[in-house]
């Protein structure tokens, strides 16, 4: 767990540190201004409410907002192998960057869920995996160009029973 806190830090630009001093910034606000305002308790109760709102739940919408302005990308798979020889899978695609900044390095994380002919369960089955990892690409991905990756997931197993 510590080991992900700091390469998340370690990751984090500019605009990042600037959208959460702002946050911070605006969270002090509603609280001074609650204070200011303490002879109208239904309105300081609110503005506390809301301050509190802002400092758990602006961080990450703002982060997820920020991330997916600046740093537009798509993900093409090419292949989805499950090898005969080997209980592996292995998956081939490409990313393709297509914002306006350099990526010095991406970080792809693969699950592989299961598929079901109940409908409303396909909807449910991509969020709770059975098998993650994850791929860290190297190197400096231009705008407008893609990259290959190749991932071979291990030890793998899929068994399907016929209906």
């Amino acid at each position: 767990m510590n080991k992900h806190v700091i390469d998340f830090l370690h990751t984090l630009n500019l605009y990042d540190y600037l959208l959460f001093g702002g946050i911070i910034f605006f969270f002090l606000f509603l609280l001074i201004l609650s204070i200011l305002l303490r002879h109208k308790q239904t309105l300081a109760l609110m503005l506390v409410i809301l301050s509190l709102i802002t400092l758990l739940i602006a961080p990450i919408a703002g982060y997820i907002a920020l991330h997916a302005l600046m740093y537009k990308h798509s993900i093409k798979l090419t292949t989805v192998k499950d090898l005969e020889f080997t209980e592996a899978l292995l998956i081939k695609g490409d990313i393709n960057n297509s914002s306006n900044e350099i990526f010095k390095e991406c970080t792809l994380y693969v699950g592989v869920s299961k598929i079901s002919p109940m409908k409303p369960l396909n909807k449910v089955y991509p969020y709770l995996p059975f098998r993650r990892q994850t791929i860290v690409i190297q190197g400096p991905i231009a705008p407008k160009e893609s990259k290959t990756f190749k991932l071979l997931i291990q030890p793998f197993q899929y068994r399907c029973n016929d209906l």
